[in-house]
This record gives structure tokens, sequence and C-alpha cells, in this order.
């Protein structure tokens, strides 16, 4: 028997609306509180989608002692205070990617999660979506053969707003920790970690990075290519190339999901899959499961991925000349 968690979110947006989406499919997921800094925005929050409770302060969300878990969906620039403030409250927490600004930023969320032998997950979307682990899988399995190199990307064209976060270097806006990196979770969940990068960037009026390519090198020979940018619509894609095929894992933004695999010779072969919920649903549930059997990371996304994914950001971001005027 499972037990039941009341979740708490914090910063109530967008992002927000579809993880709760994920979490009205679980039976153990109670829908107890949202946090804002702005209460009349929480209490619309709370009322749209159920919850019971709201708070007009991150600080009072964090401090009620019925919250199990915190969901954080603010922006990048946020993420580390938001995490300490939740976990100094003995709150079980999963936060948006990109984690945070930087790797010393996330070296002290995991730390404070130590510490206080807390839950920690960063929410990452694709090792948790059925195209993903078809992709890993068809890797593993080798049929293919070995992978050469990988082209991976995520572009679209938002309407410019210098005000708007993905455009504001403040708020750790630019296509890199918004979009960017789920290229990069696809090069280290399918590659591993490169042995060296290079990167270009392309820049706004307001200093965010809004295009960004960058090759991967590896000792062996390997190499990946990723790409983003707010200036191109190409979608979102990867292609895996292997000595004896190809490997193609695709998704719609409305989450539809293919994998195509394409042997030398041979007639391509397709998997559609369409989860509920865009599938945040499995992302919640994981956290669940982990504080049922009392551990305190995933095993789908141990914290050792994540610091990884942003030590390999931080490379990016060096290797192309991305700052952030707060860290």
């Amino acid at each position: 028997m499972k037990s039941r968690y009341k979740w708490g979110i914090l910063a109530p947006g967008k992002m927000a609306a579809k993880f709760t989406g994920g979490l009205k499919l679980l039976e153990n997921a109670e829908l107890y509180a949202a946090g804002s800094r702005d209460a009349a925005r929480a209490e619309k929050f709370a009322h749209d989608n159920g919850f019971e409770k709201f708070y007009g302060s991150y600080e009072e969300l964090a401090g009620d002692p019925d919250v199990d878990i915190v969901y954080i969906a603010s922006p990048h620039s946020h993420h580390h205070e938001q995490t300490l403030l939740c976990l100094k409250n003995r709150k079980a927490v999963i936060c948006e990617k990109a984690f945070a600004l930087n790797s010393r930023q996330v070296e002290e969320m995991v730390a404070e999660a130590d510490r206080n032998n807390l839950f920690l997950m960063e929410a990452l979307w694709p090792p948790f979506q059925p195209y993903h682990k078809k992709a890993k899988e068809l890797v593993r399995s080798g049929i293919a053969g070995r992978i050469v190199h990988l082209q991976t990307y995520f572009s679209f064209i938002p309407p410019y707003d210098p005000n708007d976060r993905k455009f504001n270097p403040s708020l750790g806006g630019g296509s890199l920790l918004d979009i960017g990196i789920y290229p990069v979770i696809d090069v280290l969940t399918f590659m591993g970690v490169p042995d060296d990068i290079e990167a270009v960037a392309d820049f706004a009026e307001t200093g965010a990075e809004v295009s960004l390519s960058a090759i991967f090198k590896y000792n062996d020979g390997r190499m990946a290519t990723i790409y983003s940018s707010y200036r191109t619509n190409n979608g979102i894609g990867c292609n895996i190339l292997c000595e004896k095929g190809n490997i193609t894992a695709s998704r719609g933004r409305d989450m539809n999901q293919r994998v195509f695999l394409d042997l030398h010779g041979q007639n391509r072969e397709e998997f559609v899959f369409s989860p509920p919920a865009m599938g945040y649903h499995w992302e919640a549930e994981e956290v669940m499961r982990c504080l049922d059997e009392e551990r305190n990371e995933s095993r789908i996304v141990p914290l050792s991925f994540s610091l990884n994914l942003i030590r390999t950001l931080d490379r990016i971001r060096k290797a192309a000349g991305i700052s952030f005027p707060n860290e």
C-alpha cells in the first residue's frame, strides 16, 4: 500500500500547470498547496487546479509542516536559493531543469540534501519517456553497431520580448539552459561525458544567447553535435549514427514521440508513443516511489547525472562565452 503525499507547487505558471496535470493521474499524490510571491496568482492557480491551500510567499509554502514534496518551477536563476529554502525546511524537492545556473550552485544543493538526509531530484523529462527509453534500449542492444556520431537539436521561434525570461540573462535566459539542455541530455545518455567541447553562440540585444552550436569530441574518435536556437523552427530530434544503421528519436512540442530504426539494407522500423499528461506523471511517480523506499535520490535521474549535466553546461558556456550577471 503506497503512502499518500501532499504536494506543494512553488512558482505556479505554465510549467507548473503541466506538471500538475501529471499529478492528477496519481492516486497517491494530493494537490495540497501552491505558493507564489503574488498571493492572487497563487490563489488563482490553486482554484484552477484543485489545490487545497495557497500562500503569498515561498517561505510560507516551505514552512507548512504538512507539505511533503515541493516541485519548483521558477526561472533557472532562482532554483538554487529556493531548493535550499525547501531543504532547510525538511521538504523533499524535485526542481525543474536546469537544476541551477552553474555547478557550484548544484553542488551546494546536493550537499544540503545529503546533510539533511532528504530527497532531491532534477526534473528531467526525457529519461522517463518511452521514446527515450526505446532509443536507449536499441543503442544498448548493439543492433545498429557502435555509435560513430550523434546529431541532436531543439529549436523553435518564440515571440521576441526583452522582458521574457528566455531573453533575460538575469533569469538565466538563453536557449542553452532552456532547450539546449535536452540535446546535452541526449549526448550524455547515449555517449557519456565528452573529452573536449567546442562551442559558438549568437546573442540577442539583451545579452542572452539565442542560438548555440557545439561539437563534443571523444578520445576514441566519436563525435556529437548539438544545436539549440530561438531563431529557427527545426523542432526536436536526435539522430544516432551507427556503424550498421541509424536510430532517430524525435518528438513534437505536443509530446508525440517517435523512434525510427534504419538498419542498412533493411526496411525502416517505427515506434510511436503518446503518453498521457505529456508524461510528467512519471517524474512525480518516481519521487514518491523513492520516498516509499526511503531513498534520497532517483535511480533514473541520479544526482551524479545532474552533476555531469551541469558541469557539461558550464564547459559549453565557457567555450561559447555565455555568462549571467547574478552568478
